[in-house]
């Protein structure tokens, strides 16, 4: 009766994602040299990341298991959404085409701006003013604040 109830429900199958996930980053860790908590190892971030995640796939898991029978939910949604998707898919491969070639504000502008337009609501004028406010903060986080090495603006041609 457990297993019929758990066939479609969402929450089951994300948390028991998110644990897969988890458990083999945080299994995998170690295997970086794990370190202390002052002299931290490369393997020390995925492993407590892992054990994050792991944690959070039961605390999302474990509601579905107590759901009556009759609330069943199907895995994906009924109207499929599926320029939406496809914008939230393209996002990462355009801050990596802008980002390579153009710099980290034209590559956070154009992440953002693609994963914004695939919301049903979104109008050209809330995705500019969006796509910059992101922009100014995760440059002036990043690139300023966190001096990570990537060129502000930087011209590779195409």
């Amino acid at each position: 009766m457990l297993a019929r109830n758990l066939v479609r429900k969402r929450d089951f199958y994300a948390g028991g994602l998110m644990i897969l996930f988890g458990l083999i980053m945080a299994l995998k860790g170690p295997g970086y040299g794990f370190g202390t908590l002052t002299h931290m190892g490369p393997g020390f971030l995925p492993t407590i990341l892992g054990v994050i995640l792991a944690g959070l796939g039961i605390a999302i898991a474990a509601p579905a298991l107590r759901s009556p029978e009759g609330e069943d939910e199907d895995i994906l949604p009924e109207h499929r959404e599926w320029w939406a998707w496809a914008c939230i898919l393209a996002s990462p491969f355009a801050f990596m085409l802008f980002g390579t070639y153009f710099g980290m504000i034209p590559g956070t502008f154009a992440c953002v701006f693609v994963a914004a337009m695939g919301a049903r609501e979104a109008t050209l004028k809330s995705t500019l003013i969006l796509s910059t406010a992101i922009t100014v903060f995760g440059v002036g986080l990043f690139s300023y604040a966190l001096q990570i090495p990537m060129p502000v603006f930087v011209w590779r041609g195409l």
